[in-house]
């Protein structure tokens, strides 16, 4: 097994055709039969990975230096147009958000990792959309196959039935309710997990403004949720930061099992 191979599986798995520019293969590989994964993959577990024997590292969140990574926000413009918001709205309302990810990513040691995995000659690669796009299809199926067609129901229901998920079971940090109450009528429940990362609050009060009732999230900043709470229309569930992106990378690490490789979570990783 190559690390493109392992991409390209993870691609399939997500339905993507190319890789989205937060992912990435830092140091190339082959005759990979025994992976070391998790959440967040720096030089210790690098160093971990290459005493324990294993022949490939790979991290979800980014570890590469894709310029372009910011771009991945757009998704939501689209999104939001799906949901009836004119395009040229979304594209502003994300402006601010994108500027300010643009500061923090002009600052930050790119390569850090990738220098460190170059010294150990660790094959090294970091997964992130496709996961994500796996966890949040995974939510919204359970969820619609449990609520659809039942206007009754409430955000505490929603947030007690997140836990009938593995990982949300087995999650140090359970669902919680950052907007609403668990009394709240749920109305249209939209699971919004990928896209890079938080989009910020005007983008998040845009969803409701186009008839979102409770949004279903990873995580959320405080300051972000005050403003959902001013705005006085919709509902916030936080499944969990890594609990959600373990959904998708258990996913993708069954299958490489399939075809041979071994593979062991650690990190952050929620198994069940």
């Amino acid at each position: 097994m190559t690390t493109k191979k392992l991409m390209d599986v993870a691609l399939k798995e997500a339905n993507l055709k190319e890789m989205p520019d937060d992912c990435g293969i830092m140091v190339e590989g082959k005759n990979i039969k025994k992976v070391l994964m998790g959440v967040d993959m720096d030089t210790a577990e690098l160093m971990l990975a290459k005493q324990l024997g294993y022949d490939c590292v790979v991290s979800h969140h980014p570890k590469n230096t894709n310029v372009n990574m910011l771009d991945l926000l757009n998704t939501h413009v689209m999104r939001l147009e799906a949901l009836g918001t004119p395009r040229n709205k979304g594209q502003k309302l994300l402006a601010d958000r994108k500027d300010e990810l643009s500061y923090n990513q002009h600052v930050s040691n790119s390569r850090r990792s990738e220098s460190a995995a170059k010294l150990l000659n660790m094959p090294f690669m970091c997964i992130h959309t496709p996961a994500d796009i796996i966890g949040e299809a995974i939510v919204q199926k359970f969820i619609d196959g449990k609520f659809s067609g039942k206007p009754e129901t409430t955000v505490g229901e929603v947030a007690e039935a997140l836990e009938e998920i593995g990982e949300y079971k087995n999650s140090a940090r359970k669902p919680v309710i950052r907007v609403g109450s668990k009394e709240s009528y749920a109305g249209k429940i939209y699971v919004l997990m990928s896209g890079l990362t938080g989009p910020g609050d005007k983008i998040l009060q845009e969803y409701f403004e186009a008839g979102v009732g409770t949004l279903v999230l990873m995580h959320i900043p405080e300051k972000d949720a005050k403003k959902i709470k001013e705005q006085g229309i919709g509902n916030v569930i936080v499944a969990g930061h890594m609990s959600s992106d373990s959904l998708g990378l258990n996913k993708i690490a069954e299958k490489w099992k399939t075809l041979g490789v071994e593979t062991t979570m650690m990190s952050g990783i929620v198994e069940v």
